[in-house]
């Protein structure tokens, strides 16, 4: 990942993804658009039982629709399922046990869906996995990629001609912030060559950088603009020739380390041996695969938006959420964020919004979604952005291994 991109990246997290950024931005939100009445539409939500999916299934139990929760654990389904039955008084959810990288049963259970139910208004796909560690499915298939891009084709493809039936139909992903910093990959899409991590150099990164966006932008900015013949050559030097630089200079580095004891003291204690380590063990590394994940995501909301006209296809980005999900998968960014991040409520408002609302079904097809406005899958000058050519391959690739693994 280049550091313009991951430090974009992080200052437009701090600046847009927290708890604050949506009370700030929920100042412009119109009351009205989620006073409906979802008596008589049927919504499937993945990854139901806890979270942004938990948090979405409760909101649209309370407006009365009714709820299928596509969940992987039976006992938490069930357990989620009661607490939802009993604060919303609506009695029409119903549980579905599926494991989304279980690829050929994800075929099965939407054949056996549209079998057994007449209709389907909405379809969200939030459930998605993030992988320690490469691992295979029965079907020789990576779990991650099976999860959130395999299994997301394959159950919104399959279940289109039903919710082409229904009235208003609606497909909403949750994707992530993260896939802002990845361009789309059309081959190796189950990472079976090279590093399963992908880059060692994020887990650098993250070290370095997100100290430098915790300072404030007045400290930080006047140093690249004053000191360019300086601050450049260390961006032109090569990481191994950069690091020495920080242990060597002492003098430089601690008034920042001073300057926000409270927050970066506890990383500087530890040795640089100790410290290093913790970051490449961390299960923040094979974020660079989920992130591609969630760029495939978009891509596939687009291409499904141009082919089926009469679908409200929308991708949203929930903001950074304090999730079981987040503290499992990534322990240092939710213990040193854990103060600004959204509570799963406030991650599932622009998905609630994208699904429920009128305001949401007059806003176009196939774009992506951060606090109930659309915006840019893509940050500035970080090039991202994929050709059409690039982007066919990618569904043409995905296409055939979705049908080679479909039961006979």
């Amino acid at each position: 990942m280049s550091l313009y991109r991951n430090s974009a990246w992080f200052l437009k997290g701090v600046t847009e993804f927290t708890k604050n950024a949506f009370i700030s931005a929920s100042k412009r939100f119109v009351e009205k658009d989620l006073e409906v009445s979802m008596a008589g539409r049927s919504f499937m939500i993945t990854g139901a039982n806890s979270g942004i999916g938990r948090a979405t299934a409760m909101a649209i139990a309370k407006k009365g629709g009714t709820v299928h929760m596509v969940c992987r654990n039976k006992d938490k389904a069930e357990e989620a399922r009661a607490d939802i039955v009993k604060e919303s008084g609506n009695k029409e959810i119903f549980v579905h046990i599926l494991d989304l990288s279980e690829t050929k049963k994800v075929w099965e259970f939407a054949e056996s869906f549209k079998r057994k139910y007449k209709s389907l208004n909405v379809l969200i796909n939030n459930a998605g996995c993030i992988m320690s560690q490469r691992e295979e499915n029965t079907e020789g298939l990576e779990k991650s990629f099976a999860s959130n891009v395999l299994g997301v084709y394959i159950l919104t493809k399959s279940l289109i001609a039903l919710l082409e039936k229904s009235a208003e139909p609606r497909v909403v992903t949750v994707s992530s912030g993260g896939m802002l910093v990845q361009k789309l990959r059309t081959g190796n899409l189950q990472t079976d060559r090279g590093r399963y991590d992908g880059a060692m150099v994020y887990a650098q990164n993250k070290v370095r950088e997100k100290p430098r966006f915790r300072q404030s932008k007045v400290r930080e900015e006047p140093r690249f603009r004053q000191s360019k013949v300086r601050e450049e050559p260390r961006f032109r030097q090569s990481k191994v020739r950069e690091e020495p630089r920080f242990r060597q200079s002492k003098v430089r580095e601690e008034p920042r380390f001073r300057q926000s004891k409270v927050r970066e003291e506890p990383r500087f204690r530890q040795s640089k041996v100790r410290e290093e380590p913790r970051f490449r063990q961390s299960k923040v590394r094979e974020e660079p695969r989920f992130r591609q994940s969630k760029r495939q995501q978009v891509v596939i909301t687009e291409q499904l938006a141009k082919n089926h006209l009469n679908i409200h296809f929308s991708v949203m980005h929930p903001g950074w959420v304090d999730t079981p999900a987040v503290a499992n998968a990534m322990p240092e960014f939710h213990s040193s964020m854990r103060e600004s991040l959204r509570t799963p409520e406030q991650g599932a408002d622009t998905a609630v919004w994208l699904a429920v609302s009128h305001a949401a079904a007059t806003m176009p097809s196939g774009h992506f979604y951060q606090d109930r406005k659309m915006v840019s899958a893509h940050l500035p000058l970080a090039w991202t952005r994929s050709s059409s050519l690039e982007e066919q391959k990618f569904m043409f690739s995905l296409e055939d291994l979705a049908k080679s693994h479909q039961p006979h």
